[in-house]
């Protein structure tokens, strides 16, 4: 199965401002530009960086409007595309009503998330196809440690008061310190954000670097809930400061908001990866998170990442989906490809 496409977009290539990080390329875990990246340390915050930011919202929203237009892929490469997808997905439950039951569900279909008649049809049982992470509540984190074990899929955790972020620090800071000591590999924080509104970078800035210690060695994503923040100067800022408080991902949405992952926004966020990249020679990872439910939108976004950052952004590592339903359509696809029938949806249950 072909791991590229007939897509010959490129990251930009340019030369990082003097005084960037240079990495070796033994330590990298990324490539941009020809340049090898480090991890994301962190720097101290640049309140000049900050007032140079400008985003002309016109100009991004021809420009996502036309990646639509311009990219799709067909046959098996576009199998191969939605395997590839498959691989840098959170398959995600965060309601109300999840049970342990429920997450031991959503845990077996990380670990098979392609019915395995299905894999034999298409002939890729030997990429063993499965999610990157399974993302849940505090609660749920020993329940998903002990249903995932031994797979290498990682558990994810919602912290911070999510999704709306306001109880006080301290209790966030707790909370996520609870869920690395129950065994999360990666923890999703949400972010304050009335300090955007009030331009109070200082305080962001400390607010997610306490949150980066707490994590400890798990990873970090910031969630800018950027269906919130109403402008895209406000999300290309805010992800500025959550990158130079050491953030490992930058994260679209909670997928609480009335209006989630965009285009527009992830565009922002892509580019404001890039310039850090440029400039300080590390990386970060992008998760693109709520409303994202058919098999033509993830393409949308992989082929952003391709042309936006270069192939290293189109892995796990970083890059991800945060999902529910996007799984299921995905499945039918594949489905149609192999056999050439659209199969009912409800043929492929998520949990």
């Amino acid at each position: 199965m072909p791991v590229d496409h007939n897509d010959p977009g490129t990251a930009h290539e340019t030369t990082s401002k003097a005084g960037g990080h240079q990495p070796h390329a033994g330590t990298s875990i990324a490539i941009l530009g020809g340049r090898p990246l480090l991890p994301n340390s962190g720097i101290p915050l640049d309140l000049n960086w900050l007032q140079e930011v400008r985003v002309n919202t016109s100009a991004v929203e021809r420009r996502a409007q036309s990646q639509v237009a311009r990219r799709t892929v067909k046959k098996e490469w576009q199998a191969a595309w939605l395997l590839r997808a498959i691989s840098c997905m959170d398959l995600t439950t965060l309601s109300g009503d999840d049970t342990d039951d429920r997450v031991r569900r959503l845990c077996a279909k990380a670990r098979q998330p392609v019915q395995q008649d299905l894999v034999h049809q298409l002939g890729v049982e030997d990429l063993d196809v499965k999610v990157a992470a399974v993302c849940v509540y505090h609660v749920f984190v020993e329940t998903a440690l002990h249903a995932l074990e031994g797979s290498g899929i990682h558990v994810a955790a919602v912290s911070t008061g999510f999704p709306a972020g306001l109880s006080p620090l301290a209790e966030r800071v707790a909370e996520i310190r609870r869920s690395v000591e129950a065994g999360a590999h990666e923890i999703d924080v949400v972010i304050t954000r009335a300090l955007v509104f009030g331009g109070r970078w200082q305080a962001l800035y400390d607010e997610i670097a306490a949150f980066k210690q707490a994590c400890g060695t798990a990873h970090m994503k910031v969630i800018l809930a950027s269906g919130d923040l109403i402008t895209l100067r406000n999300v290309a800022r805010a992800s500025v400061v959550a990158m130079m408080a050491g953030a490992d991902f930058i994260k679209t949405s909670t997928g609480k908001e009335p209006t989630n992952a965009t285009l527009p926004v992830g565009l922002v966020m892509a580019r404001a990866i890039r310039e850090y990249a440029q400039q300080t020679g590390m990386a970060v990872g992008f998760k693109a998170a709520g409303g994202i439910r058919t098999a033509k939108q993830s393409t949308d976004w992989l082929a952003m990442m391709k042309e936006e950052l270069g192939e290293s952004w189109m892995r796990a590592e970083l890059f991800r989906f945060g999902a529910s339903g996007l799984l299921g359509d995905i499945e039918r696809q594949l489905e149609h490809h192999a056999t050439g029938r659209y199969s009912a949806e409800y043929r492929h249950p998520i949990a």
